[in-house]
């Protein structure tokens, strides 16, 4: 039996800000939530199910918060399950609740992520002790670093690419209302002069820490065609996974995100993904990240991403704009970063991205990793249903 083609029909986010004193977990999750119903024109009783997900509890100091969440999301009475792949989680959460659709498990299902990430300090929840290794790192950009300087020193990639991501992003960022920042005094020369933290990634060229929510109405084909706007359809989705450390892991193209790239590509019918996808909303935490992924997603050939970069090809008026909604860069709820992505991803094939819209978008990529680039989740969507 085929699968049943699954649409996007509501599309819900906070406004993404560094703390949302104003209302606790269960309004932040409500907040979305609601707005995706709003968006859909439907109510909590068209729901049959609901898919949450977050990143490590101890961000928010909250084990298993999705136990008292069931109520704010309409979820009494009906299933409802949690979704944990590290940063990438948004991403994973929004899969498994994709999966119960063209599996014909569910019809239409809520789907939503989040992290609150004012209530703890994921700096320090994140500077874990790594095995073999001094324990010298302070957070994620401790751990990714190195990374970056392998990926320089293997391309010949120049200092200021990254500076060129970060400066694109903020910029963009101010085309979205629902970013967290909106620095409108931004210049290349702030961002290359900010103070440096990780060599060789700057201040500027790291992501926020964000209080946010995302949730979007995935649904069948019989609710899209009661939709009120039109849907994103999914043309392909797919995870992957490897360990954190393991002897010929290579960090900078981690295998798992070229396998995950390949399997979504396959499914969609893509066979030149830098011809024939419009846009990428990509999971982009250091700013480095964006030539490191344009490479390992086949957009560019190895050792070629940065150039990309440094050609304007990935501005939003360019050839392959990346993060057009100012990516992770500029927001960062940690759990629902990778959901941003996908959502971000669904509004523009929707045509509903407003003054980050790229013209006539038509197949988009959504991107997430999570972990020590051990995670990947993605997803294409079009804005036509799925050809088979």
């Amino acid at each position: 039996m085929s699968k049943e083609p699954v649409a996007v029909v509501g599309i819900g986010q906070t406004k993404h800000v560094a703390a949302r004193r104003d209302v606790s977990i269960a309004g932040l999750v409500r907040e979305a939530a609601q707005r995706a119903l709003e968006d859909a024109e439907l109510t909590w009783a068209d729901i049959d199910a609901v898919v949450i997900g977050k990143a490590p509890d101890f961000f928010e100091g909250v084990m298993m918060p999705e136990l008292y969440l069931a109520d704010a999301l309409g979820a009494v009475g009906k299933p409802m399950l949690r979704v944990h792949t590290a940063g990438s989680v948004g991403g994973s959460t929004a899969l498994v609740a994709t999966n119960l659709i063209a599996g014909r498990v569910h019809g239409t299902v809520l789907t939503l992520a989040f992290e609150k990430q004012s209530e703890s300090n994921a700096m320090w929840g994140l500077s874990l002790p790594i095995p073999f290794q001094q324990p010298l790192l302070a957070g994620a950009g401790g751990f990714f670093a190195p990374h970056v300087r392998a990926y320089m020193r293997r391309t010949g990639a120049p200092d200021g690419v990254g500076s060129l991501v970060a400066y694109k992003d903020r910029r963009n960022a101010l085309k979205n209302p629902y970013a967290h920042l909106h620095e409108h005094d931004i210049t290349l020369e702030k961002v290359q002069a900010s103070p440096m933290l990780w060599d060789p990634i700057r201040y500027s060229e790291t992501c926020p820490s964000s209080d946010g929510a995302c949730a979007m109405i995935l649904t069948d084909r019989a609710g899209a065609a009661r939709s009120p706007r039109p849907p994103a359809w999914m043309h392909g989705g797919a995870m992957r996974s490897e360990p954190t450390l393991f002897a010929g892991k290579d960090f900078v193209s981690p295998q798992a995100g070229k396998d995950c790239a390949a399997d979504v590509y396959r499914q969609a019918g893509i066979a030149d993904p830098r011809r024939e996808i419009d846009a990428v909303e990509m999971y982009v935490p250091f700013s480095w990240y964006e030539p490191m992924w344009l490479e390992n997603l086949g957009f560019a050939a190895e050792g070629e991403g940065w150039k990309l970069t440094e050609s304007g090809v990935t501005e939003l008026d360019g050839d392959l704009p990346v993060n057009m909604s100012g990516g992770v860069l500029s927001t960062n709820p940690i759990g629902a970063s990778g959901m941003i992505r996908f959502a971000e991803a669904a509004l523009q094939v929707r045509g509903q991205a407003g003054e980050h819209q790229v013209d006539g978008a038509r197949r988009v990529l959504g991107h997430a990793y999570g972990g020590g680039s051990q995670f990947f989740s993605m997803w294409l969507v079009g804005a036509t249903p799925p050809t088979s």
